[in-house]
């Protein structure tokens, strides 16, 4: 296979990876050791997080008139990418999780939902509870109104038995 159709392989599995992905988090992770490393992929791996490094000149082919074209201005340097296809805070947050603890890990840029954010920014949507956590939230805070009003109903139906004796 010549050089430029073993490229284009690589750029297709980036354009591949970039339609599925909800979100995407570019990271520098030099410095990390292999222990680290192994810990990190496979706690977003076990998320449904692909976490890879592709070279920059291939992502930005691969990005070109995509959502994902903004990441372009931060294609510098080393970078490893997170593609998150169900929770789009998923990758930011584990990402997030061990960056305070292993200082060599530190956020680049990332698009959620095709909105590309820098560094900062991507620190931000990684405080960002999962959906899952919101949703049961959310619910928790409709049962207690709901189990007060139900308490309420039954109280009055009570009187109400004991008045009509």
């Amino acid at each position: 296979m010549a050089k430029i159709e073993q490229k284009q392989v690589v750029v297709n599995e980036i354009k591949e990876k970039l339609e599925r992905a909800s979100s995407v988090v570019m990271v520098d992770a030099r410095g990390l050791t292999v222990e680290q490393d192994t810990a990190l992929r496979k706690k977003l791996r076990e998320a449904g997080v692909d976490y890879k490094v592709y070279k920059n000149t291939m992502v930005h082919f691969a990005i070109q008139g995509t959502q994902y074209e903004g990441l372009d201005e931060y294609l510098a340097g080393p970078s490893t990418f997170a593609f998150s296809y169900e929770d789009a805070t998923a990758g930011a947050s584990i990402l997030n999780s061990v960056a305070k603890d292993v200082k060599a890990l530190e956020f680049k840029a990332g698009v959620v939902e095709g909105v590309v954010y820098d560094a900062e920014g991507m620190k931000v949507i990684a405080d960002i509870p999962s959906r899952d956590v919101l949703l049961s939230k959310l619910l928790g805070s409709f049962k207690s109104p709901m189990s007060s009003f139900a308490r309420v109903i039954d109280q009055i139906a009570k009187k109400g038995d004991a008045a009509a004796e």
